[in-house]
Formats: C-alpha cells, structure tokens, sequence
C-alpha cells in the first residue's frame, strides 16, 4: 500500500507561532514527510511574500487575527477559518486520503468533516485539551460558552480516530464517547536532543518562565511565591521569556512586591539565548492552570533542568513531573505551597539535575511521535482494508 496523501488543518504554523501544539503538527507533517507521504500544511497566512519553507506544502487558505487582546479566541476568527477550511476540503475532495484536524478551534472539525461527507477519507481529529461546560463558561461567557461546549460533545462523536497530549485528555475523550481508542501522542522526542547539557550551574540561583503571558499560565502568582523562596534561598532569581496581554500588570506586580532586582522580563529571545538560558537554570517554574502536554518540561529536561508545576485537572504538564525524579509539583499557587516546591527542587542540586537528565534520556525512546503515528496509519491501513 502506497504512503497516504495527508492534510493537516491548524490554524497555526511553527516557527511563525511558538506554541507547544504549533511544534506538534509540524514535526507530524515532517515525520509523515520523511515516510514517503504527501503533506499539505492547512494553515492561516501570517506572512508577506512566499509561503514559509518547509519540507511540506504550506498552504494558506485565511489571512487574520485570532486573539483578542487578552489573549482569547474570538469566535469570529474561529468562524472564517473553518469556512476556509470548508471551501479547500470542498474543493478537493479527492485529493486527500487522511486528514489530521486540529479540534482547536472546534468549528475545524465541523468543516472538515461537511466537505468530506460521503468521502472515504480517513478523519484524525486531535484534540489538545477537552474543556467541561464550566471551563467553557469561564472562558468564553455563558452563551458562547454553552454553545462552545456542545459544539465539542457533538465532535467528539466525528472522526474515524482521536489523538490526544495526555492521558486525561484520552480519559475525557472516553467520557464522552463510549467505545473510543484515542491515540495519546508521544511527543518528549519533539524537543530533541542536546548533546552539550551539563548538570552543572553557576554560581547565581535562577528560576526561568517561558510562556505567554495570559491568565492561564498564572505568571503573575509565581511572583509572591518567590518572594517566599527568597526568605529562604536569599539570591534566587527568576527570568520571564515571552510576552502577551499580561505583561504590564506582571512589571507592575514585580514592583509593587519590590522585585525589581529579582526579576528580569527578557521578552522573546532567539533560540541560541533560550537554550543558553533554560540550561543554566535551577528550575524551570510553569504554574499554568491548564496545559495540553507541557512541551517546555520536556524542553527543560533535556538540558538537566528539573520543573515545578502545578497539580489540577487541567493541567496535562503535571502526568510529565515526578516528584524528586525530574521536579515537583506543587499542590497549588498559594505562594507557601509553591515556594515550597520551589525551594525543594532548587536545594536538591545537582542530583536531582542527574536523574532529571536521566528521565528525559528515557522518555525520548519510550514515548516518541514515530511510534504514536504507526499507530495513527495502523488504524487508517484498517479502516482501508474493510
């Protein structure tokens, strides 16, 4: 059997986006275009000129923004590009043999699925994180929220098979569909590997952020947490990468806490300094609420730097952290519980470097994306043969 033509439909596309699921899809299309498969990248255009290179086809069917300025979906955007995505899979309906849909937003997988009907196409829908109606409420108010909310019941129904970034995603996926085998990505391979990391560090203690500055990442609750470390750990440091809406209000709580000296807000760096950085870190701290995998854990792992998170039932980083193994998680924000984690993780030192190295070494064989996509065409080659 010949290797599929294959779609991935996403919003979104890495480097131009430097978000965990971004780096997802595109290795997946590199990797399926390393087996011999044609790919076209589904994509929004961010760009002036020529599509940005790659080893697949990127092809830009919508051209607009998709936040807010808090850093929120609108649903406007969501709704253009899935009318977008409709008028390309119409249009082309034979041209495809499986097609990987991002659930995010979920109007993607209605769109899909309608251009496609009475196709044989083979439909992958992946899913990054499955919300409860609350979550959906609090995010997007109560009527988009409730209607954000069936919108996913009724897609989850669709599709030949799901993927998923985590263990509970697959169990909520479960949840809602009785019968169902979702695939769970191995993904700690996506970060690579970093043949120059060193368990040793300088003499200054510090922590690093990376992430956007929203309200679900919680950035500005580490900033009494660390006040708290320091009564311990008096030189402790922290280093924020990135920007986003919250930006301002973390400078100023970084002020109003008297911070100033502690804390320094870099912005976005180049990959070089990132590395340079994250490398020479006691702990990597991320007290996001919610995560789909947690792709920057990984990301620390690989040059020795354990991480501290935060356990809740949304935030899929805490199934890569165990305690005393490659970092601890924290029972919650509270600057006391989180500074005590902190401080465990930063006193552990260099063995705690080791074994976290150690962890990652062994994470990168066990749960790589190859052996998730095998599965991915075992199940596609199956559903031919019936």
């Amino acid at each position: 059997m010949s290797e599929p033509r294959v779609a991935i439909a996403y919003d979104c596309l890495f480097p131009i986006n430097s978000g965990g699921g971004e780096r997802v899809y595109r290795r997946i299309a590199e990797v399926l275009s390393e087996r011999g498969s044609h790919v076209d990248y589904v994509t929004r255009a961010q760009w002036d000129g020529p599509a940005p290179q790659a080893t697949f086809s990127v092809v830009p069917v919508w051209r607009g923004a998709i936040y807010d300025s808090m850093g929120t979906r609108t649903p406007a955007s969501a709704v253009k590009f899935a009318l977008a995505l409709f008028r390309h899979f119409r249009a082309r309906r034979g041209s495809y043999d499986l097609v990987i849909v991002s659930a995010l937003p979920v109007l993607n997988v209605f769109a899909v699925q309608l251009a496609l009907a009475g196709r044989k196409t083979f439909v992958v829908t992946d899913w990054l994180e499955v919300w409860g109606w609350r979550q959906w409420r609090a995010y997007s108010g109560a009527l988009m929220g409730t209607v954000a909310s069936v919108l996913q019941f009724v897609a989850i129904r669709l599709g030949h098979l799901h993927t998923v970034n985590s263990d509970f995603t697959g169990s909520r996926i479960r949840g809602y569909r009785r019968g169902a085998t979702p695939v769970t990505l191995g993904l700690v391979d996506l970060v690579g590997t970093a043949p120059a990391a060193t368990t040793q560090r300088g003499e200054e203690p510090y922590l690093i952020f990376i992430g956007r500055h929203i309200a679900d990442k919680r950035l500005i609750d580490l900033l009494p947490a660390l006040l708290e470390a320091r009564t311990q750990i008096s030189d402790l440091r922290l280093v924020i990468v990135g920007s986003g809406p919250e930006t301002a209000a973390v400078k100023a709580r970084v002020t109003e806490l008297g911070l100033d000296e502690a804390v320094s807000l870099v912005g976005r760096v180049s990959d070089d300094k990132l590395h340079t950085l994250l490398a020479g870190a006691r702990a990597l701290v991320n007290p996001s609420r919610r995560e789909g995998f947690g792709l920057v854990v990984a990301e620390a792992a690989a040059v020795a730097t354990p991480s501290v998170v935060v356990a809740g039932p949304d935030n899929a980083a805490a199934e890569l952290v165990q305690n005393g193994v490659n970092g601890a998680v924290a029972t919650s924000v509270q600057p006391v519980e989180l500074a005590t984690a902190i401080v465990t993780v930063v006193n552990a030192g260099e063995s705690l470097r080791k074994s976290t190295h150690v962890w990652f070494e062994t994470e990168r064989i066990a749960s790589g994306l190859s052996r998730s996509i095998e599965r991915i065409f075992d199940a596609y080659r199956s559903a031919k043969t019936r």
